[in-house]
């Protein structure tokens, strides 16, 4: 049994436009109608380059096979960030400053890494890492 990669992230909003836009803005992620049984009203799906949905984006009432109580914009219990290995970094940084968006930088010299931190308008803290970029 291996890990090979992270399959998707889901975020639970009372700002389902607002969040897709922001993704969207920021991470150049395409936006996409969820799949049925989910509504365009209830859910989006956002997709990377290679067409995979790796932000699934519900409303706060959107049917879910595993319920549990969440609020939008709390802490996120156990996860503290959500990790994305980005390209770009130059691109995004300006995309940044275009939205407005606080952000943080880090650098790990050790291994080439450069993160840039910004949280989403739910508050999920993204990670966004530039290994030699």
């Amino acid at each position: 049994m291996q890990v090979n990669w992270l399959d998707h992230v889901n975020v639970i909003t009372d700002k389902l436009d607002e969040t897709a836009e922001f993704y969207k803005a920021l991470l150049n992620l395409e936006r996409r109608n969820a799949p049925p049984p989910l509504t365009p009203d209830s859910a989006q799906w956002m997709y990377d380059a290679g067409g995979k949905a790796i932000v699934h984006i519900n409303s706060v009432d959107c049917p879910r096979a595993f319920d549990r109580h969440v609020e939008p914009g709390a802490l996120t219990g156990a996860v503290h960030h959500v990790a994305l290995n980005c390209s770009g970094y130059e691109e995004l940084m300006e995309r940044v400053g275009a939205l407005g968006t606080p952000f943080q930088l880090n650098t790990v010299d050790a291994i080439g890494l450069r993160q840039i931190f910004v949280s989403d308008p739910n508050n999920v803290l993204l990670e966004l890492n530039f290994f030699g970029d």
